[in-house]
C-alpha cells in the first residue's frame, strides 16, 4: 500500500462551514430554490425542512433536515433539535394518514462509512415498511419497485401536511 501525504488538505477537510461544500449540497440548495414540488420539499419549519427522498428505500420515504449545512447531529441547537423531532412526528402521522404502512424504519447515518450518501449535512430518514414488501426483486435483481411516482406521493403527502409547518 502507498500512503500519501497532503497535510494541506487538513484545513479543507475540517471546515464545517466551506461555502463550496454548502453551494452544491442540495440539503442547502432545494430550501433556497423555493421551488417545492420539483425539488420535493413538504414542509418548512424554521430551522428544519421536510422533503421526500429522490432515491426512496420505499413509497413515502421522507427526509427530516436542518437547514444549518452541519454533519453533526451533537451540534444542533435546543431549537433545532426540538423542531427537528417535531417535523419527524407529523410526518409520520402524515405518512400513516396517507400512504397506510405497517410500520416505519427511522435512521441517522452518520459518516459515509456508516451509509450517509451526503454525510457532509445532517438528515433522518422515515421509511414507512408495509408487511410483506421485501420483494424477489430488490433480492435477485438489484432493482426496487416503486409503485407510485413520486409527484404523485407529493401531491398526497403535501395535501395532508397541516397547514401551519
Amino acid at each position: 500500500m502507498h500512503i500519501l501525504r497532503a497535510p494541506w488538505r487538513m484545513d479543507y477537510i475540517n471546515s464545517s462551514n466551506n461555502d463550496t461544500q454548502e453551494q452544491s449540497c442540495i440539503f442547502c440548495v432545494y430550501p433556497k430554490e423555493q421551488n417545492d414540488a420539483e425539488n420535493l420539499v413538504l414542509s418548512r419549519g424554521e430551522h428544519v425542512f421536510a422533503m421526500l427522498n429522490r432515491y426512496p428505500y420505499s413509497t413515502g420515504h421522507v427526509l427530516i433536515i436542518p437547514y444549518r449545512h452541519t454533519p453533526l447531529l451533537e451540534s444542533l441547537t435546543n431549537e433545532e433539535k426540538l423542531e427537528f423531532m417535531s417535523i419527524t412526528q407529523i410526518a409520520i402521522d402524515v405518512t400513516k394518514r396517507t400512504m397506510k404502512p405497517d410500520g416505519f424504519n427511522l435512521g441517522i447515518n452518520l459518516g459515509k462509512v456508516a451509509g450517509a450518501g451526503i454525510d457532509s449535512h445532517l438528515h433522518l430518514h422515515i421509511v414507512p415498511r408495509w408487511n410483506g414488501d421485501i420483494n424477489f426483486m430488490s433480492v435477485t435483481a438489484e432493482a426496487k419497485v416503486l409503485p407510485e411516482a413520486l409527484s404523485v406521493t407529493w401531491e398526497k403527502m403535501i395535501a395532508s401536511w397541516p397547514k401551519n409547518n
